[in-house]
C-alpha cells in the first residue's frame, strides 16, 4: 500500500502565498535595493578609510579596527569609483 500524501496545512499554504506576494512586490526593485545597499556600503567604506585617503576623521580611533575587514573588498571599491590604481601609497592591491 502506498503511503498517503499529507495535504499542506493552512499555515504552510498561507506562508507560500505570503512568500509569493513578497516576491511579486520586491522583484521589480531588487536591482534598485542592491544599488542602494552598495552605495551605502561605499559611503561607509569611504568614512572608515578617510584618514588613509587624506581626509581628517575625528572618529579614526574607533574606525581603525574596521580596516582589516574592509581591505578584502578595497580593490572592487576603488575600481568602481573609477580609480585604475589604489589611491593609497601604503596599500597596493593591483
Amino acid at each position: 500500500m502506498a503511503p498517503a500524501r499529507s495535504r499542506p496545512t493552512v499555515r504552510q499554504r498561507w506562508r507560500a502565498f505570503s512568500d509569493g506576494l513578497r516576491e511579486f512586490y520586491v522583484a521589480p526593485y531588487r536591482r534598485t535595493f542592491a544599488r542602494a545597499q552598495r552605495d551605502e556600503d561605499d559611503l561607509f567604506r569611504m568614512l572608515v578609510m578617510s584618514e588613509m585617503l587624506g581626509v581628517p576623521n575625528p572618529a579614526a580611533y574607533y574606525t581603525a579596527e574596521l580596516l582589516p575587514v574592509l581591505y578584502d573588498s578595497f580593490h572592487d571599491w576603488h575600481r568602481r569609483m573609477g580609480m585604475e590604481r589604489s589611491p593609497l601609497e601604503d596599500y597596493r592591491c593591483c
